[in-house]
C-alpha cells in the first residue's frame, strides 16, 4: 500500500490579543448564561431576614452586567483587530461566501460528519486559520452577540442611570414590548449554548483527527501547518526548529 508523508512546520497563527479576546469572551458568555438563567427564574430562598437585608439577586445582576460590559468591550476590540490584526484575524476571513468558499464549507461539513476525507477533491480542511464553516459560524455568532447586547441593555435601560444602556431604549419599541425583548434575549442565549457545545466538540475532534494542535493553539498561538500551505504565506511566522520541535510528519493512507 502506497503512503504519503506530509511535512509539517510549527507556525504562529493566533496573535496574543486574539487569544485574550477569545478567553475573556468565553468567560463573559459563561457568566452571562449562568447568571441570566438565575435572573430569569430566581429560586425561592426562605430566610428570616428582612427583604431589604437580602441582596443576593442584586449581586447576581451586577455580575451579569459586568460580564455584559466585558462582552461589549471585547466585541469592539475584536472589530478593531479585524482591520489591524494579521490575515487570520482579518474581517475578510469571516466572509467565505463565494463559490470556492461554499465548496470548502460543504467539504468541511462532510469531513466533520465522516462522509469525506481531507484530500478528496483537492479541498483540504486543514485550514491555516479558521476553516470556512468556522469563519461563517463566527460571523453568525457575532450577529447573535449584537442581538444579545441590544435586547439585554434594552431591558436594563428603564432602571439604569448611565447613558450607555439608555441608548438601547428604542429596541423595546422595535420589538413590540418588554415581553418580546425578553423572549428574543432568552432564545438567543440558547444559540450561544448550542454553538459552544458544537464548537468545543469540533475543536477536540479536529485536534484528535488531524493532530495539528487545534486545542492548544488558542493558548500558545501555534499550530502545525503543512509546509506547502504556508510557503506563500508572508504573515505566518515559523518557529525555529530545535531538537525538541523537529518537523512533524504524518503518514496518510
Amino acid at each position: 500500500m502506497s503512503t504519503k508523508t506530509n511535512d509539517y512546520k510549527r507556525a504562529y497563527i493566533w496573535q496574543l490579543p486574539i487569544r485574550i479576546f477569545h478567553w475573556v469572551n468565553a468567560w463573559a458568555i459563561t457568566g452571562l448564561v449562568a447568571t441570566g438563567f438565575i435572573i430569569g427564574n430566581p429560586p425561592g430562598i426562605i430566610s428570616t431576614k428582612e427583604a431589604t437585608d437580602q441582596f443576593w439577586l442584586g449581586y447576581i445582576r451586577e455580575i451579569h452586567f459586568l460580564c455584559a460590559y466585558l462582552l461589549v468591550a471585547v466585541m469592539i476590540l475584536r472589530v478593531y483587530f479585524a482591520f489591524k490584526g494579521n490575515k487570520y484575524a482579518n474581517w475578510r476571513v469571516f466572509l467565505p461566501f463565494k463559490k470556492e468558499g461554499f465548496k470548502r464549507m460543504w467539504h468541511v461539513i462532510k469531513y466533520d460528519i465522516f462522509l469525506q476525507n481531507e484530500e478528496t477533491n483537492g479541498s483540504p480542511t486543514g485550514a491555516v486559520g479558521h476553516n470556512s464553516v468556522a469563519a461563517a459560524s463566527y460571523l453568525v455568532m457575532f450577529i447573535m452577540g449584537l442581538i444579545m447586547i441590544g435586547t439585554g441593555f434594552a431591558m436594563y435601560a428603564p432602571t439604569s442611570t448611565w447613558f450607555f444602556p439608555k441608548m438601547f431604549g428604542w429596541v423595546t419599541n422595535l420589538c413590540g414590548g418588554d415581553f418580546n425583548v425578553r423572549t428574543i434575549h432568552h432564545f438567543t442565549t440558547w444559540t450561544f449554548i448550542l454553538f459552544a457545545i458544537v464548537h468545543i466538540y469540533l475543536v477536540f475532534f479536529h485536534d484528535w483527527l488531524e493532530g495539528l494542535g487545534e486545542t492548544s493553539a488558542m493558548v500558545s498561538g501555534y499550530k502545525f501547518v503543512r509546509r506547502e500551505r504556508i510557503r506563500q504565506d508572508e504573515d505566518t511566522v515559523l518557529k525555529k526548529e530545535t531538537p525538541e520541535t523537529k518537523t512533524k510528519t504524518s503518514v496518510l493512507e
